[in-house]
């Protein structure tokens, strides 16, 4: 080989080392919590981490940008009378949802998940205990945390539960994305969420509308809280409103 040809040859390798440095730099994530930033009314937020980074970890918090279609998502840490009437407002409007459990919610609710899982939905990982999964660096523990409620879920429907995971309070690390990756899961993060967690100061209809109106954006994927005793009152005028305005509802199957 001639001296040219050998440098040639040195300098494609630098260069696809380079290349490959910054494309895994561009897909570090820190540490931190879920947060979103919109910028325009009507347009996709900005969230912490990008799709392209949040993709190559089996990831997403939002869909297809392209088409009026919202991810409806549901988190619940426990049952205080308001998952029932979420239910008959989703079998009325024909649209699926994704639920996503902890441990405590199906070991007292077994009637409720089972009703999930016969009307449609998706019942997701929350994980058993809603701890803090940031702060679980060894694969052991973390991959626990997930495999009890499967193993629950199992007890619980007969059936194995779908590979979708929700990282309590949004608290997340690129450790965790990577280990939920390899345990089979897909991470859902969320486009739009307001305050509908506080039992003791429930946002009011005009309140929640407020937020959740103007903010809806195509691909969205919606977080709202089955505790929430607003939420069960005002599901079946919000998603009224936006089926109105041209949306329709589509499982998180398709986020993927």
């Amino acid at each position: 080989m001639r001296k040219k040809d050998i440098w040639i040859a040195v300098g494609a390798v630098c260069a696809a080392i380079v290349l490959g440095i910054t494309q895994f730099w561009n897909l570090t994530v820190e540490t931190g919590s879920w947060g979103l930033s919109f910028q325009t009314e009507g347009q996709p937020p900005t969230g912490p981490a990008n799709t392209k980074q949040l993709e190559y970890y089996d990831a997403a918090y939002l869909g297809n940008t392209n088409e009026k279609v919202i991810y409806l998502t549901f988190d619940s840490g426990y049952e205080n009378g308001s998952t029932a009437k979420i239910l008959d407002v989703l079998k009325k409007h024909n649209a699926p949802a994704a639920f996503f459990l902890v441990g405590n919610y199906i070991e007292r609710n077994g009637d409720l998940v089972r009703r999930m899982v016969d009307e449609g939905h998706i019942v997701g990982n929350h994980t058993m205990h809603h701890f803090d999964m940031s702060k679980l660096s060894e694969k052991e523990a973390f991959a626990k945390e997930l495999q009890d409620l499967e193993t629950l879920f199992k007890e619980t429907t007969g059936k194995d539960l779908p590979k979708y995971y929700r990282p309590p309070q949004g608290i997340y690390s690129q450790q965790n994305l990577q280990m939920a990756k390899d345990l089979g899961y897909k991470t859902v993060f969320w486009s739009l969420a307001y305050v509908d967690w506080r039992n003791d100061a429930q946002p009011t209809r005009d309140e929640a509308f407020t937020k959740l109106l103007p903010r809806i954006h195509n691909g969205a994927v919606v977080l709202l809280h089955s505790t929430s005793a607003t939420n069960a009152e005002i599901l079946d005028e919000l998603l009224t409103k936006w089926e109105s305005a041209g949306y329709r509802f589509a499982s998180i199957d398709t986020l993927f």
